[in-house]
């Protein structure tokens, strides 16, 4: 399961008083840390009150994100697997969600096999394969159920899983409703560094996951169709800090700008 994007987590919420050495004191606490960023303003400087960190293996930022919630100088501040700069524009990459869909699923693949697979990153509480209601056939996508976000986080961070020697899809399953009802934690940051509201929905990715009349999940590569009820996927979580994961050169002192 070694993947050196699951050693990366997000911070966000952070004093806009804390530097990369007072972020690394409460972090390294957690195993080695390869990198520590506080990202700044490039014009004012200022702190964004977010950053990341960067374990030297999984374990240790397993035991960073068991220890939450952490609060650094004052703040009680968000932790998160850190999604790569590829993917954070993929709809749904920063949604909290325990659900995700799992596409590109051969006839041979059976539930069981999801569940013990997907086992590796947390504890999963169910699977199903989306199956025809007429002919029972089956549609080549289902969906894994993980007991917790960080499980699920870990799980679509891999993106590509290798399941009875096929290669599938992993995405992150976010309900139609809620993007519609502009859930998903969805806020803003001030450039000056201080913390802005909370939004709700607003410029949310609303890339539609229909199962309806034959449509298929389309937002998924165009897997099955017909029958059954809605799901969409969009942006949730992460909010305003979708534009600015991971994805950061060696570390330097004094914060770096993205």
């Amino acid at each position: 399961m070694e993947n050196s994007q699951l050693c990366k987590l997000f911070i966000g919420g952070l004093n806009v008083q804390t530097s990369e050495s007072g972020l690394r004191g409460h972090f390294e606490a957690f195993g080695t840390l390869t990198d520590c960023v506080v990202v700044v303003n490039p014009q004012t400087k200022r702190s964004r009150c977010f950053g990341f960190v960067t374990y030297s293996n999984v374990e240790e930022a397993d035991a960073a994100m068991a220890a939450s919630p952490h609060a650094v100088d004052g703040n009680t501040v968000e932790l998160k697997r850190a999604v790569s700069r590829e993917d954070s524009a993929r709809p749904g990459a920063h949604a909290k969600v325990k659900k995700l869909f799992v596409g590109g699923l051969k006839g041979d693949v059976a539930e069981g096999d999801l569940i013990e697979h997907f086992s590796q990153f947390g504890t999963v509480e169910k699977a199903e394969i989306i199956a025809d209601k007429q002919s029972g056939k089956k549609r080549g996508f289902g969906f894994v159920y993980f007991q917790n976000h960080d499980a699920a986080d870990k799980a679509a961070v891999v993106k590509f899983h290798p399941i009875q020697g096929h290669r599938v899809e992993v995405k992150k399953a976010v309900p139609k409703e809620d993007i519609h009802s502009g859930g998903g934690g969805g806020g803003s940051r001030s450039s000056r560094g201080g913390r802005g509201g909370r939004g709700r929905g607003g410029g949310r990715d609303q890339n539609g996951l229909s199962k309806g009349g034959g449509g298929g999940y389309n937002s998924y590569g165009g897997y099955g169709g017909g029958g059954g009820s809605d799901y969409g996927n969009g942006f949730g979580g992460f909010g305003s800090y979708s534009q600015h994961q991971s994805s950061y050169g060696p570390m330097k002192s004094g914060g770096r700008s993205q």
